[in-house]
């Protein structure tokens, strides 16, 4: 009797029976019975046969996505069709008996081992790292003691803060891979789909419900996003990876105009079209490092209409993005394809209701962020109530940080910890007579607080030292730029700098005031760390795309570099203008020769 055979009820029978005796199978070292059966992985996505049979359930939408490119006779990527083989999220079983015979995954398998957070990242390392899923950037202080148990004794004793408001442990053992999602899993942190083709963590507003500036709260939204991609195994089968964000208003960016959706929350007046309220401006196709940022589709979202169209949008791109070939696998390509007409449209029909339309226009502006409001100390909107901004260098917390920080989340707090697109984190609901205890035991703990410092502003991702694709050692070149920096220069206004170390953008170097591209240089025979350097750019009403002003420098003269522009800056700008004004006054070729002639004047003085 093959599978084909077997009725519904049966099947479903079956894979909870395998389900929970491969797990002490495996563990003795025994063949996976699903296998010995014939009864396994295409029961849950059956393979067509000669172009015949279609997959029902919800992972029918990635493999009917994946036949219609076969039946135009293209090829596969090597990652799709692996996927196609075999489910990723069907792996358990596999990550399991790595573990327990200390192995790392290869070939197709560390794609798949991504499903769950687990991210072999030879030949840098020749470790795991883990990246978690906290949605809208929140975890308790309980959390935050396990990821540094975890931290400490099953990876390098250090964790990071993302650009996505997340965090992720680096040198895990081969050993050790299951420990680690176990332990994760038991402190309630699902890391499913933190890695490859899939949706990405959930952010939202770093303040949300704090902020009396804001005009919505996003936690229950990003909290109901975050647990509908879980228990939805559909999200699960998208081309590549996708990025959803949502901005309440608030005094702190979320950045939500640089992901695949954007939702922005704005207020409509009376006396128009629709009903006065707040609702949602819908954005789509934001990837900075195509120099790209998401356009307003027109639609106006109440909140309870986010999740569902959401849903549709990322079922259509699971239908059209290009599976054969992965650098135009991103929403931003099917976009430019299809046009965003055609786009909604075909995602209207996944919808049981049609949005609203309103011209931009008719909204009322954004309240303006506040630079720098990520850290520091704000007050809420709570009687006596602030919260503080923790600077991190470049997103790096010891697990010792990690204890300090969920012990003043519970001592003087509510427990309650928020990391930030940032690369940072924040300690809420503090109240007035705590806060310079808290500053104190911060400073003490090798933390800072302070909004003016170069370190407050500064973004980089992992680099060379521990990802394949990095040309440049980012995490060092923060450390060096803020050291030379802060003891030379006082800025007159915050400034952000973006360090990233390929054309990937994970630190999205083009919307900083300032960013650096990792490169090669040659220097004689050899080839060299090295940066591009771009100003001006920038995020929400700033949007833009940073310009090239010097197109190769050594990693080594970054600092140097990075702080003759910002004296050039210092005493040419005109009045009170940010950086971002003044770079955007100027020809890159007249940035360049500011800098150049203010770091020639720093040397011979």
């Amino acid at each position: 009797m093959n599978s084909q055979e077997f009725s519904e009820e049966q099947k479903l029978y079956l894979q909870g029976f395998m389900s929970g005796s491969n797990m002490g199978r495996v563990a003795q070292g025994l063949p996976d019975l699903s296998l010995t059966l014939g009864v396994g992985n295409s029961l849950l996505t059956p393979t067509p046969q000669n172009g015949e049979a279609k997959p029902t359930g919800p992972d029918s939408f990635g493999f009917l996505a994946q036949n219609q490119v076969l039946e135009r006779g293209e090829k596969l990527t090597e990652q799709e069709a692996a996927k196609r083989e075999k489910h990723p999220l069907d792996q358990w079983d596999d990550i399991a008996r790595h573990s327990a015979e200390g192995r790392f995954p290869k070939g197709t398998d560390v794609l798949s081992f991504k499903y769950f957070g687990l991210f072999y990242v030879a030949p840098t390392q020749d470790s795991y790292m883990t990246r978690l899923r906290f949605a809208n950037g929140i975890l308790t202080a309980a959390q935050m003691r396990v990821c540094a148990d975890i931290a400490q004794n099953l990876g390098g004793s250090y964790a990071h803060v993302t650009t996505r408001a997340n965090l992720q442990i680096r040198e895990i053992g081969a050993r050790d891979g299951m420990n680690v999602l176990m332990a994760l899993h038991e402190a309630g942190i699902i890391n499913k789909g933190a890695g490859a083709d899939n949706i990405r963590n959930i952010t939202g507003s770093p303040a949300a419900g704090l902020d009396a500036q804001e005009l919505i709260d996003t936690r229950p939204l990003a909290r109901e996003m975050h647990h509908y991609i879980l228990n939805h195994r559909e999200m699960f089968g998208l081309p590549r990876k996708f990025n959803i964000a949502f901005d309440g208003g608030g005094t702190i960016h979320t950045l939500e105009d640089t992901n695949d959706i954007g939702f922005g929350a704005v207020r409509v007046g009376e006396g128009r079209s629709v009903t006065a309220g707040i609702y949602f401006r819908l954005m789509l196709g934001g990837i900075t490092g195509h120099q790209d940022f998401a356009r307003d589709t027109g639609l106006l979202l109440r909140s309870e209409e986010c999740v569902p169209v959401a849903a549709a949008i990322i079922r259509v791109f699971i239908d059209e993005g290009d599976r054969t070939d992965r650098k135009k696998a991103r929403l931003k390509y099917v976009l430019d394809r299809m046009g965003f007409d055609a786009f909604l449209a075909a995602a209207q029909k996944y919808l049981a209701f049609e949005p609203l339309r309103l011209p931009l226009q008719e909204c009322e502006a954004r309240p303006s962020a506040v630079r720098n409001s990520h850290v520091g100390v704000h007050r809420q909107k709570q009687d006596d109530l602030h919260y503080i901004g923790v600077v991190l260098m470049a997103g790096r917390l010891e697990p010792q940080q990690m204890r300090v920080v969920a012990r003043l989340a519970e001592r003087y707090g509510n427990g309650e910890i928020r990391l930030t697109v940032w690369q940072n984190l924040l300690l809420p609901n503090l109240r007035a007579g705590d806060l310079e205890a808290v500053k104190a035991e911060l400073e003490s703990a090798g933390l800072g607080w302070n909004p003016t410092d170069i370190r407050a502003g500064l973004v980089a991702c992992t680099g060379s030292w521990a990802c394949k694709f990095g040309l440049s050692d980012t995490k060092q070149s923060a450390s060096d730029i803020a050291a030379y920096v802060e003891s030379r220069l006082q800025l007159p206004q915050p400034v952000n700098i973006h360090i990233t170390g390929c054309i990937n953008s994970c630190a999205q170097h083009y919307i900083g005031d300032i960013g650096l591209l990792g490169t090669k240089v040659e220097v004689e025979d050899d080839m060299v760390d090295g940066y591009r350097v771009f100003v001006g750019g920038g995020y929400g009403e700033d949007a833009g795309i940073g310009r090239e002003v010097f197109p190769e420098i050594l990693a080594s003269d970054a600092p140097r570099v990075v702080e003759s522009m910002l004296s050039a800056y210092v005493e040419h700008r005109d009045g009170d203008e940010s950086f971002v004004q003044w770079a955007r006054r100027y020809q890159p070729e007249q940035i360049k020769e500011m800098s150049e002639r203010q770091g020639a004047l720093a040397v011979s003085s």
